[in-house]
């Protein structure tokens, strides 16, 4: 049985960085992948997604290009390209991490499926045989998939998840959306602009229910301009067809019954532990199947860790990044990091996007906080004027009396880029008042900071 000093379950974006750098500092390293190397980033979730993403607005552009004095006939969809372009990409991020994994040294990349007999065995599963390691150290990055509610009619329907969306080979002619968070948004908004009619249907009184109620009906209302047709309160309990489907959804206490050419179920996502035999090795996991561990990413069993989705939490790829970070200073480096009060950063690529970064006004409101709020419609801001980009708001809660910036929700067309510029103030204890007095290059979408934090005193 071959031994390693770090074996990596999951060759996602913190299993690869981390399986990278243990093998740098000398250990002996097993990556094993059961699917393909990259994790659903670069396969079937950042990667792919935004990539079709910027297809569909380069399609809303053209559709609309009057608005600039630019007039423009035939507006035809090429979807036989969009998904080649998106597919190029993959392979080549891809590609890329397998090429960077391989010249790596003391790092052996093992495809197949992984369980734990121990807390130091893991056993692997492929098509051709199966066979066992063992482990000083253990890293589970295995992530998450997507959630299939109990339907009537779920075992009986062809459904579309997250991922097979990404595979479909034509444009749905009517494409109804069960949920209505942020994956369920970005993949609405980017059919309805691929040629599609677009429903969806969420359970909550609002899309996007973890944030503001403003954020929620601003988005609303810019997927309304584009006809996406939106039922809150909305809830599923039965899906039928195979070509022509239907929906059957209470809304309000009403039910009602929809027809269409495709399902798309994209009401969260669950992680991936079912296969790991955790309890063999006493990983305890909450009642969803989360992994539990400390603030070090330690799970209950000694010397095993798990980084990424798979551990709740912040969904982010950028969480998982930042988790073999954590790892890596603490086992390698010897420092004292922690997963603890972390600013967290994420972006809804929309479009408008919507960037957001630390509390929401609702949380500061639950917290008792002594906050101000600033605000300012993007119609307000001359470099969204100047681009015919006027969709959206700047919302800012800031310390009443430290006068610290707390957290940011930016709707914009840049909304990602100016919320990194409100991160890096928070990061740095830069107050809202010296970002209103700060000098930035006119006329850039970042320079409106200025006049967001006017409309707060100078007390």
């Amino acid at each position: 049985m071959k031994k390693y000093d770090a074996i990596i379950i999951g060759a996602g974006q913190a299993g690869i960085p981390l399986a990278k750098k243990l093998a740098k500092a000398g250990k002996k390293v097993a990556l094993i992948e059961k699917r393909m190397i990259g994790g659903t980033c670069i396969n079937d979730g950042c990667s792919p997604t935004k990539t079709m993403i910027a297809s569909a607005r380069i399609a809303h552009l053209v559709k609309n290009s009057a608005n600039w004095g630019v007039k423009s006939k035939n507006v035809e969809i090429d979807y036989a390209t969009v998904l080649k372009r998106k597919n190029e990409i993959v392979t080549s991020f891809r590609n890329g991490a397998i090429k960077g994994l391989k010249k790596t040294k003391n790092l052996e990349i093992i495809m197949g499926e992984a369980s734990f007999v121990d807390k130091e065995t893991i056993s692997i599963k492929s098509k051709k045989q199966e066979s066992q390691i063992k482990g000083s150290q253990i890293f589970i990055n295995t992530g998450c998939s997507p959630v299939i509610p109990k339907i009537k009619g779920s075992n009986d329907t062809d459904y579309l998840t997250s991922t097979s969306l990404l595979e479909l080979q034509e444009i749905p002619k009517h494409l109804i959306i069960v949920g209505g968070g942020y994956i369920a948004l970005e993949f609405g908004q980017m059919m309805k602009r691929f040629g599609a009619k677009v429903t969806i249907l969420e359970r909550s009184k609002t899309l996007m229910p973890k944030e503001d109620v403003d954020v929620c009906e601003a988005i609303s209302e810019i997927f309304e301009k584009e006809k996406i047709e939106i039922h809150t309160s909305a809830n599923v309990t039965a899906i039928s067809g195979k070509k022509q489907k239907k929906v059957v959804a209470t809304i309000n206490g009403k039910e009602k019954t929809f027809s269409c050419s495709h399902i798309l179920i994209a009401v969260g996502r669950k992680p991936q532990t079912q296969s790991l035999n955790l309890k063999a090795a006493g990983i305890k996991t909450d009642d969803k199947g989360y992994i539990t561990l400390n603030d070090k990413l330690k799970t209950t069993a000694k010397n095993v860790y798990a980084l990424g989705d798979v551990k709740g939490g912040p969904a982010f790829t950028q969480i998982a990044y930042n988790d073999h970070i954590v790892i890596y200073d603490n086992l390698i480096q010897k420092k004292n990091s922690s997963i603890t009060n972390r600013i967290v950063p994420y972006c809804i690529f929309t479009d408008p996007q919507v960037g957001r970064i630390g509390i929401t006004e609702e949380q500061a409101k639950a917290q008792k906080l002594n906050y101000k709020v600033a605000k300012l419609p993007m119609k307000y801001v001359a470099r969204a004027l100047e681009t015919g980009e006027t969709l959206g708001f700047m919302k800012a809660i800031v310390d009443a009396k430290t006068k610290q910036i707390l957290g940011a929700t930016i709707i914009g067309t840049q909304g990602g880029e100016i919320m990194s510029v409100l991160q890096m103030a928070m990061m740095g204890k830069i107050t809202y008042t010296q970002v209103r007095r700060n000098i930035f290059a006119h006329p850039l979408f970042s320079e409106s900071l200025n006049n967001l934090f006017m409309s707060l005193d100078e007390s």
